[in-house]
């Protein structure tokens, strides 16, 4: 059976059009998600709001956000300071989204460690064995993919690492009165639970092909790419935040088990150690 040809999209043509029927129906998606949300209780607390306002201003920042950027970018891959200081942004934001999430202290801020550790060697590799060009029209694409990887990956690994030593806090003292270390006490009890983080990511990756055809493999095609490029640079892609995440998940637990990264009122003490 002959191949089809992959044709890319005309110039007069868009994947979606930007008119009022494209705004209608995001805002009825908006609605959806906001009133499945509060009808089923979807929050930590079973209340309607918190989590159903959390989405729908989610929903709104995205649209701002995006038309920012839109109107931005033109700019910043033209200038290395404008591209560094957008990156610095986009790692600044990304630290700041984690933390939160991971706890409401001034030890929010540890959340750059992994991310940083996560992304940093990567995107450094990359532009060091010129796979991807320092330029701003790759280099921010490439990027911000690794720091959300990261981001989501320190908030997962972060939140499950210090709600397992809030629940079973008991058996961390018993690890420590047998002889243990707290550091050695608190990661026989965090670390199966910090690496379901992966979990996200291995799923990804395992099913790509078969299940989902991710953002890149889908843009590249309707770009013109042939299937095999496609095929190839998302593969890179997958395997580039298999490591970043990996790496953003050691070290948020190993964060926790050390008592930088805690929240309060919990074996950690009101003040942390």
């Amino acid at each position: 059976m002959p191949a089809l040809p992959v044709r890319p999209l005309a110039a007069d043509q868009v994947l979606l059009p930007v008119n009022f029927t494209l705004g209608a129906v995001l805002a009825v998606l908006l609605a959806v998600a906001v009133t499945v949300v509060a009808f089923a209780r979807l929050s930590e607390d079973g209340s309607r709001g918190s989590r159903s306002r959390a989405v729908a201003v989610a929903g709104l920042r995205a649209a701002v956000q995006l038309v920012a950027v839109a109107l931005l970018i033109g700019w910043v891959v033209r200038s290395g300071w404008l591209l560094l200081a957008f990156l610095t942004l986009m790692y600044a934001v990304a630290v700041r989204t984690a933390g939160r999430r991971i706890t409401d202290n001034a030890t929010w801020w540890w959340a750059a460690v992994p991310i940083g550790a996560g992304v940093a060697p990567v995107v450094a590799a990359l532009l060091l064995t010129g796979l991807v060009p320092p330029d701003g029209i790759a280099l921010v694409p490439v990027t911000g993919i690794l720091i959300g990887g990261a981001l989501t990956a320190t908030v997962l690994g972060g939140r499950r690492a210090l709600d397992e030593l809030a629940t079973r806090h008991g058996e961390v003292e018993a690890g420590m009165a047998i002889g243990l270390l707290d550091r050695e006490a608190r990661l026989e009890i965090a670390r199966p639970a910090a690496s379901d983080a992966l979990l996200p990511g291995l799923d990804q990756t395992r099913t790509v092909g078969l299940v989902t055809l991710p953002g890149a493999f889908v843009g590249m095609l309707l770009g013109g790419a042939s299937p095999m490029l496609a095929g190839i640079v998302q593969l890179f892609v997958l395997v580039a935040l298999l490591a970043v995440q990996a790496v953003a998940v050691a070290v948020v637990l190993e964060l926790v088990a050390r008592g930088r990264l805690y929240r309060s009122r919990t074996l950690y003490g009101a003040e942390g150690e």
